[in-house]
Parts: C-alpha cells; structure tokens; sequence
C-alpha cells in the first residue's frame, strides 16, 4: 500500500472515530438531558400534589383529591399519576379511594425504605416511558407539621408515595432529529477534511512514494533511479535537490571505483553496488599500501619474505604455504619461505608452475605435477609471478579440501596485489645484495675481498672471543707471479690466480673464510684450529696447488706458493696484529727460498 493510501485511510479512521465518539457524546448528553428535565418536572409535580393534599386536608377537602389527580393527568406527557398510602395513614384513616394502597413492587419499595425511585423504559422503535415514585415522609418542621394530623407517626415515617408515569417521546424525537442534524453536518465536514488534506498533501506524499522506490533501488546498488513526476514547486524543489544529489554520488562512485581499481587486481566477485565497491576496493589499497610502507624498511629480503608470509596467515587465513624463487638466468629454485615443509622436489627437477607460466591447480587434474612426491593426500595450488627479468616467485598453498582450494582459487587477486606490492622491494633487495656482494667479493676468484675482511673483522672477533674460538691465519703468495705476468701475459696470470682460489676452496671447510687479500695475495681464516691442523693445512694446500696445472696458451705451467701461519688469541689478542704476523711469517718463507710454510715466531719480530 502506497504512503498516501496510508495516510489518507489513517485520516479517514481517525475522523469517523471522532465522528462515532461525537454522535456518541451527544446522544448520551441528550438523553442525560432529557432525563433530567423530565426528572425536575416530576418532582415539581410531585411537590405541586404533596401542598395541594395537604391544603385539602387542612381546609377539609381532601374527598375532592381523586378530581383533582385527574385533572393533573390531563397535562402534557403525563400518562398516569396515583398515591399509595403508609401503613400509618392506612391504620389511622384506611385504604382511601381506589385502593389507595402499594400497586406494585416499586411501591412497596419506597414505602418500605422512604427512599425514590426512578424507572425508564427506553425503545427506540416504539414508546417509551419514565416512571418516578416519590416518598412523603412525615417532619415537623416547617409551616405545616405532620404530626398535628397523623399522630400515629413518628418523624421520619413515610406517609405515602406518588407514582407519575410520563411519555418521554418527545424529549426522544427531538434528540434523535438533533443528532440526525449533527451528524450529518459532522459526516459533510468530514469529507470536507478528508478532500483538503488530500489536496494539500498529495504532492508531499507523491514525492516521498517517489524517493521510498528510489532509495530502494539505491539499497539494491542501483544509484540511475530518479524522482519522478513531483507535482508542486516544493515537492518539485525537493525532486530536484534529491535528484541532483544521486547523479552526483553516482558519477563520483563511477569514477572512484574505475579509477581506484586500476592500482589493484580485479575482482571477479565485486558487489553490485558501487558504494561497497569502492569501500572494499580503498580497503585492500589500506592493506596494501601499510605492507608496503612496512616492507621497505625492512633491512634483508628475508624480512621481506616473512612479512609476505605473515600477511598470507593473518589476512588471507592461509596456513600451508611455501615461496620459492626461480633464477631465470641460471635456471636455479630456492626456497626462500617454508611454512611447515617441502611437498615436491622443485629444487633439483624445477617447477612446472614456473616453466609453463600457469597456474596449476590439482583440483582440476589430479597428479598434475609429477615432481610433487607428498602430494597424494593433499590439493596443491601453485601460482608463477614474474618479479622481473632474472627472477620470479613461485607460490605453492597446499590444502586440505576442494573447498578449501576453491577459497584459495578467489584469493588470487588479494596474493597478487601484495606480490605486485612487493615486486619492486624485493627487486631493489635482491639489487642492493648484489651490489654488496660485489663490493665485498673479488670479481676474478668470487672469493671475499679485503673490504670483506676490513668490514667482518670486529664481528668475527667479537663471535671468537665471546665463544673462546681460537682462529689459524694463512698468508699466501704465489712464488714468482711477476715473471708469470711478464712471460705468459696477465691472463695466464689471472689463471694462475683463480687456481689458487680453486685450490683453496677445495682444501678448506664451509666454516674457514677464504680473502683474495689483494694481487697474488689471500688470506684464509681457519676457525676453530689449533697450530698443529694450521701447519698440517697449510702443507696439504701448498703441496695440491703445485700439482695443479695453469693454463698458459698452447702448453700449461705449474707453480708453487709460500705460506706464512699465526694463531690467534695466542700470536695475539689482535687479529690485525696476527694477520701482519702471518705476513712476516710469509715474507720469510719467500726470502728463505719459496715454496715452503712458514709459522711465525717472535724471533721474526727481531728480523
């Protein structure tokens, strides 16, 4: 039902209520009316009767009573009128004409109590009547004392009663012509009202049925509705003003909503309202924008990795999870985050994700991957993005359910949000770790470089000392390296070199720190020796680099090292002192005939 039918069905009820209450008030004052004209008129008759008897009794008359009585019922609406003797009156004087005594019950009643009596008989199809029965009761106060002619009576005592019985028709035709009139001109202005306030408020209700289906649809998404049709230059005013407002929210969440959305993936589940849209849409921009914030002070691409990891767990309630990284260059996986463990053997056969550059799903083909040796009882889900021309990332999210994975399959452009957020941060880490390794690695060999040393030195001698760790230091030089770069050139020499760097690695452990300390120097820290393994490496190196062969155009060379040692805390508590001990140890070695190992001694400090 329309608001107008509403209304104008409200107004209707409320004015036949009244209108019903009206007719009801004055047909109850009428007849309250009535009655009582009727009741004052019997008691004026009554009291006219009572002074007439007792006149005649005084004067001696009271035989010509029955005349008199009729005569009174000659008078308008006055149907009957008789007295009723008390049982006083009737021992003193008897029953008096007519059987002046008690007629019926009502009778009896107010001869018996001394109290009125009041009877109506109301129809309003036929005649109706009032009937009144009023005591006498004997006093003698006033003019006329009682007790002079009744001397059987005590004060109080009820004398006799009048019955008059009256027509009210009359009194009744006029109060149902009155409220016939009244109700008529109630029922006239009524339509009266109803006509004015339909006319008046017509337009006001028009408009807001109007903006109800407008808002309606505007609850639905759909922001084209408009008001139609408002009649009255208020209505028309609110119209316009309504209307203005919507095409302006609905072009500006329009805009918002295209222009926002371009800096996210898109949505294949987006609301059909804008408004939730474009909430939704700067929500996910929030998420992103403090994960980025977050990620670009973090100080190494683990922590960025981490902080990825925790936004999968927290935000996308993911709990099984790995990121691997592909090096497109050389064709090498690492797994660069585990959550809970490694599925497939993606680092030695590779990703099929990666190579194929699509997603795969095991949901949509069981067994799809073959390298995915513990995926039997589990859904796997792995997604490829492209982080840039020598790298990308791998997300592999193993569930348990197809649910689950359907749920996975919808959070892809969430995860690709963050992975495009993070893209450009992990490429200026992996950038930064670049640029840091070749400032601290020597580009010829790939071992650490001097700076390394210079830089590392306070850490690994804080580590040393804190853990009671005692350091073996070689110092090697290639005997002669001069004459190889003056006789076979320089690239027989960085030959040369890289066969020391080879050799070294292949002699020392993944704990032992190998330096290309500068020219055909190195230096190699030895953690956790005692002197007699130094010496004993020392030999062992020098004597596998002499069987090496160093290439050297058509023909190859071999060549031979001197090694200097000292040990640290116990040379002295300053590795740069040890280190220069070495040397010392080393340039003795060189000046007492190459190709030998020297330890260093404090006589050497005394050379």
């Amino acid at each position: 039902m329309q608001t107008k039918n509403k209304i104008i069905f409200l107004v209707i009820f409320i004015t036949f209520s009244m209108f019903v209450l009206l007719i009801v008030n004055l047909i109850y004052n009428f007849r309250d009316y009535g009655v009582k004209n009727i009741d004052d008129k019997a008691h004026v008759l009554a009291k006219t009767i009572e002074h007439s008897l007792t006149s005649q009794m005084v004067t001696g008359v009271i035989e010509n009573r029955e005349l008199f009585l009729s005569q009174l019922e000659d008078l308008p609406n006055i149907d009957k009128i008789w007295l009723s003797r008390g049982k006083d009156v009737v021992d003193m004087f008897g029953i008096g004409f007519n059987n002046e005594i008690a007629r019926d019950e009502i009778d009896k009643e107010v001869l018996k109590t001394g109290k009125l009596k009041r009877v109506i008989s109301e129809n309003v199809f036929s005649k109706s009547h009032y009937r009144i029965t009023i005591p006498y009761n004997a006093t003698s106060h006033g003019k006329i004392n009682c007790m002079q002619c009744h001397t059987n009576a005590k004060e109080g005592d009820t004398l006799g009663a009048i019955t008059i019985t009256m027509s009210i028709d009359d009194s009744k035709e006029v109060g149902i012509t009155t409220v016939a009139h009244t109700a008529v001109i109630a029922l006239v202005l009524m339509i009266i009202i109803i006509f004015l306030i339909n006319m008046l408020i017509s337009p006001f209700l028009n408009v807001f049925d109007e903006i109800k289906k407008v808002m309606r649809k505007a609850q639905d998404g759909d922001y084209s509705q408009r008001v139609d049709n408002p009649e009255g230059k208020e209505s028309k005013d609110v119209a316009s003003w309504i209307n203005s407002l919507l095409e302006k929210l609905e072009n500006s969440l329009d805009a918002m909503d295209s222009k926002i959305s371009v800096f996210l993936t898109e949505n294949s589940k987006d609301e059909k309202d804008h408004l939730i849209n474009v909430k939704n849409t700067v929500d996910r921009l929030s998420d992103v924008y403090k994960f980025r914030k977050t990620i670009e002070y973090d100080d190494t691409l683990e922590e960025v990795y981490s902080r990825l990891a925790q936004v999968f767990k927290e935000k996308l309630g993911l709990t099984n999870f790995n990121f691997f990284e592909s090096d497109t260059i050389h064709n090498k996986i690492t797994a660069v985050y585990v959550e809970k463990e490694l599925y497939c053997d993606i680092l030695e056969k590779g990703c099929r994700a990666d190579r194929t550059n699509t997603v795969i799903d095991s949901t949509q083909f069981k067994n799809v991957c073959t390298i995915c040796s513990k995926c039997n009882d589990i859904n796997y889900f792995c997604i490829p993005y492209s982080i840039s021309n020598e790298v990308d990332l791998v997300v592999s999210i193993y569930t348990q359910t197809e649910e689950e994975t359907k749920r996975v399959r919808e959070l892809i452009p969430y995860i690709k949000d963050y992975i495009d957020t993070a893209k450009t941060v992990i490429v200026s880490k992996k950038l930064m770790n670049i640029l840091e390794l070749n400032a601290r690695t020597d580009p010829l060999t790939g071992l650490y470089n001097r700076k390394y040393l210079e830089d590392s030195i306070s850490k690994i001698v804080a580590q040393a000392n804190r853990a009671n760790i005692p350091y073996g230091i070689l110092m090697v030089d290639i005997d002669l390296f001069k004459k190889v770069n003056d006789t076979y050139g320089h690239d027989v020499g960085d030959n040369a070199i890289k066969i020391v760097a080879e050799t070294l690695n292949e002699n020392c452990r993944e704990s032992d720190i190998v330096i290309r300390y500068g020219g055909e120097e190195f230096i190699v820290l030895l953690y956790n020796c005692d002197k007699d393994s130094v010496n004993e490496l020392a030999h062992k190196i020098k004597e596998a680099f002499a069987l090496k062969k160093i290439p050297a155009g058509n023909t190859t060379i071999s060549k031979t090292m001197s090694i200097g040692t000292s040990m640290f805390p116990y040379d002295s508590d300053n590795v740069k002192d040890c280190i220069k001990y070495a040397d010392l140890a080393l340039y003795e070695a060189k000046e007492t005939g190459r190709n030998k190992v020297i330890a260093f001694n404090k006589e050497l400090l005394q050379k």
